[in-house]
């Protein structure tokens, strides 16, 4: 008996590795396409809608004399802030187009506010510990978006 396949299955088995090596070729280039065009779409949406800038009130001109006990924890709270407007203001341009109308609001600004309370808060006490305690500082923890 031979082992070969009826010439009946040759064909099929043939017919089906044609069709096989087409549809992997077709998904293989109808992928690659599919990533041109969403990186173009993205980048294009990124350039017509500029995403502004988020401004916060400076807290170092409003802070009184600090003693030189509380100098280094009050600078790296200083810091901190700073760090945390540029990091608002990279996911603001990150999501731009993002959300509904109060996704800046609820998703950075909310946030920012409430790590810089903690902050200002941190400052204040910091103060508080060798002299008097700073009082109106969590006004300046509020920021806008300015486009």
């Amino acid at each position: 008996m031979s082992r070969a396949l009826p010439k009946y299955n040759k064909r099929r088995v043939g017919l089906i590795g044609a069709a096989a090596v087409a549809l992997s070729g077709a998904v293989i280039a109808g992928s690659a396409l599919a990533g041109e065009s969403s990186e173009d779409s993205a980048a294009s949406a990124r350039t017509l809608a500029e995403p502004g800038t988020i401004s916060c009130p400076d807290v170092a001109p409003r802070l009184p004399a600090v003693p030189a006990s509380a100098r280094a924890e009050v600078d790296r709270n200083l810091g901190d802030l700073d760090t945390q407007i540029t990091e608002a203001n990279k996911r603001l341009a990150d999501t731009v187009g993002q959300g509904g109308p109060n996704f800046v609001q609820n998703a950075i600004l909310g946030p920012l506010e409430d790590k810089r309370v903690a902050a200002i808060n941190r400052i204040a006490t910091a103060i508080g510990r060798t002299a008097e305690r700073p009082a109106g500082l969590d006004t300046l923890a509020a920021c806008t978006l300015t486009k």
